[in-house]
């Protein structure tokens, strides 16, 4: 080991920093994904009435929603414990 650098100490922030990250915002993204499907977005004619290509848009199922709000749970989770550690460090 080196005197000057602690390489346990750089490993463990790498992994950290790469866990919270990127990690965390790839989940947000998934969950978003998951709420917001894809399918068919209506007609192609863009001069068509609004209206009816909100109507024909697909919405998450049942299932997209509760995994969608199980990845949200769990980003506010690290978030809140990201803070906690924050707060309590002595």
């Amino acid at each position: 080991m080196n005197s000057w650098v602690n390489l346990d100490a750089v490993w463990k922030i790498v992994v950290v920093g790469l866990v919270t990250g990127a990690g965390l915002p790839a989940l947000f993204a998934l969950g978003l994904r998951l709420l917001n499907p894809s399918g068919p977005s209506g007609p192609s004619d863009p001069s068509g009435p609004a209206d009816e290509a909100a109507a024909v848009r697909p919405t998450a199922g049942p299932v997209g929603s509760t995994l969608a709000g199980l990845i949200f749970a769990l980003v506010l989770a690290a978030i809140g414990w990201g803070i906690y550690v924050i707060v309590n460090h002595r």
